[in-house]
């Protein structure tokens, strides 16, 4: 029994209906982490509020994204949604699912970094008659970024592996493309060894810029470090 196909291998190591799957799974990863960011920074100014029943609120939105699995939250907004009148589609579902469940993390990632700014810099900020509006603009977000980026560089890289979950609900990304392919092809350790290689090459790259990104973000800091030791 032949275990292993090469030509199978080669054959779809550059396949359009494959290819076209990872270009589904980049596209989905960037739409759920700009969601996830604009949705988990309103999380976050909830939680930091002053009117403690809004931050009970983030809290428990918090709670609940992040103590259930995302698959399980994709089935409900799939299968569950539709019997209380709300349709959606594959893609609108998925793109959903990965954005709400996103944002209850990267909420926390964006919290930790604001909060990660020492205290006595706003109050210095202020000191000098900066509106609370231009403290947190010019003050606290450039420092918080910085202390964020690692953490969100993170939540890319598994977001693109994060993404093959919608396969369940039929979410013709990269894994699902490939599980289709199998059933046809019968191609079970060629195929999937392919759809590995295509995640990895997708993750490396994206560590490539993630470093960039850190560097440029983290050079002013470098300076201003030296400046202090000297």
């Amino acid at each position: 029994m032949k275990v292993w196909d090469w030509g199978g291998f080669f054959d779809y190591l550059f396949n359009g209906y494959l290819l076209a799957g990872a270009l589904t799974t980049l596209w989905l990863t960037i739409a759920a982490i700009i969601g996830g960011v604009l949705a988990g920074s309103l999380l976050t100014l909830l939680r930091l509020s002053g009117r403690r029943w809004l931050s009970m609120v983030a809290r428990g939105y918090i709670w609940v994204f992040r103590g259930t699995p995302l698959l399980v939250q994709l089935i409900v907004i799939y299968t569950g949604l539709p019997q209380l009148g709300i349709r959606l589609s594959v893609v609108e579902s998925a793109v959903l699912g990965l954005v709400l469940n996103e944002a209850a993390y990267l909420a926390e990632i964006i919290r930790s970094g604001i909060l990660g700014v020492p205290a006595g810099q706003s109050k210095a900020a202020r000191a000098l008659g900066m509106s609370s509006s231009q403290v947190i603009l010019y003050v606290v977000l450039p420092q918080a970024v910085r202390i964020v980026i690692p953490a969100l560089g993170n939540s890319v890289n598994g977001l693109l592996k994060t993404t093959s979950l919608t396969s369940v609900i039929s979410m013709e990304e990269l894994l699902r493309r490939t599980q289709l392919l199998i059933q046809e092809k019968f191609l079970v350790l060629e195929l999937f060894a392919v759809a590995a290689l295509y995640y990895l090459l997708m993750t490396s790259i994206w560590d490539v810029v993630q470093r960039r990104i850190e560097r440029r973000f983290g050079r002013a800091y470098a300076v201003e470090a030296a400046g202090e030791a000297r």
